[in-house]
């Protein structure tokens, strides 16, 4: 447990917010705290009304209240930093946005208790990192596969985590916020662009895959194409083999693209969960490619572009990456096979 001193807000309920529900008069007056982690005081006792401790967090307020919302220190958090490199694209009071290699866990759970990226951020934001929830831990809003490349943020403070959760779970339909992907993926769609509108769902023999599915959670997934790859057919003819698509996405499911691309018959190369039939395309590569889609060793999908509006100065911050050294190995190697079959064509 921590040393830190209890603190304490007050506030007097107005005229106006009469009759308001306890917990959500209180989100919209101490901002700080989120409606869960409000909710969560009121059923501890640490809310009192005159005096009057309220455990209620649906009690109705009246006008001249005065309201003491006693506020615990954070406790500390329960996973335990580790000292992992990160690639840090920017920090500051607020939040952190990192490069995450291949291979790193986000977040502890079965199979994986440590080394992940939330043992990372304990350790490397220490006493920066205030309550979220009650608890000194990072704000995880969104996640990436382990194997799955690039940016990611996180809060560092109660009322960033609130801040950022709102413009993900917005997907950028009414702000700014917006996260890009390249994907590597076998084949070429017939069209520049398109949007996939298919719901997903646990799949129904395998409870660790996904899969489109009736009645399933509505996923939508924006892709373009960026180039197209081709290579002989074995028939004399110069045919797509791979393409590099952007995608953008409107909802944030588990495994979305990957379910996705796979749905429309463009699965991701190396992707052994949800495009294991199509191992047998690489008989239809250059050696150098062949030897890179070999090396990967995990899916082809890297996380290239973040928005986000700064939960404090709601300024737009715009972040970039790089493809990782693997897939820029894939890309390169496929350029070059389809400039080969260009001459020869």
């Amino acid at each position: 447990m921590t040393d830190a001193a209890p603190s304490s807000e007050q506030v007097t309920v107005a005229a106006e917010d009469t009759g308001a529900r306890l917990d959500r008069l209180l989100a919209t007056r101490i901002p700080a705290l989120s409606r869960s982690r409000l909710k969560a005081l009121i059923l501890a006792g640490e809310v009192t009304i005159g005096g009057r401790t309220i455990r209620d967090p649906g009690h109705r307020v009246n006008s001249g209240d005065a309201i003491t919302v006693n506020v615990p220190p954070p406790e500390d958090a329960e996973p335990q930093g580790e000292d992992i490199p990160l690639a840090i694209v920017h920090e500051d009071d607020d939040i952190i946005v990192i490069d995450k290699p291949r291979g790193l866990v986000v977040h502890p759970a079965a199979g994986h208790p440590t080394g992940t990226l939330v043992n990372a951020l304990i350790a490397h934001c220490g006493d920066s990192l205030s309550g979220i929830g009650g608890v000194k831990r990072p704000g995880i809003v969104h996640r990436l596969d382990k194997d799955t490349t690039g940016l990611l943020v996180a809060a560092k403070n109660d009322h960033a985590h609130k801040s950022l959760a709102a413009q993900f779970a917005d997907h950028g339909r009414t702000g700014e916020m917006r996260r890009g992907y390249l994907a590597l993926v076998w084949g070429a769609p017939d069209r520049p662009r398109g949007t996939i509108d298919a719901p997903l769902d646990r799949h129904p023999h395998n409870r660790e895959k996904q899969a489109v599915r009736p009645g399933g959670r509505e996923a939508v997934t924006h892709w373009e194409v960026v180039e197209r790859f081709a290579a002989p057919d074995g028939k004399g003819k110069i045919v797509p083999v791979a393409s590099l698509l952007a995608c953008q996405l409107e909802t944030g499911r588990t495994h979305q693209i990957r379910v996705h691309l796979a749905h429309i018959g463009h699965p991701l190369i190396g992707d052994d969960t949800y495009g294991p039939g199509f191992k047998t395309k690489t008989s239809r590569l250059t050696p150098d490619a062949q030897a890179a889609v070999e090396g990967l060793g995990r899916q082809a999908l890297h996380a290239y572009l973040l928005i986000i509006e700064h939960p404090t100065s709601a300024d737009i911050l715009e972040f970039r990456s790089e493809l990782p050294s693997d897939l820029a190995r894939l890309r390169q190697s496929l350029a070059q096979m389809s400039q080969v079959a260009a001459v020869k064509r």
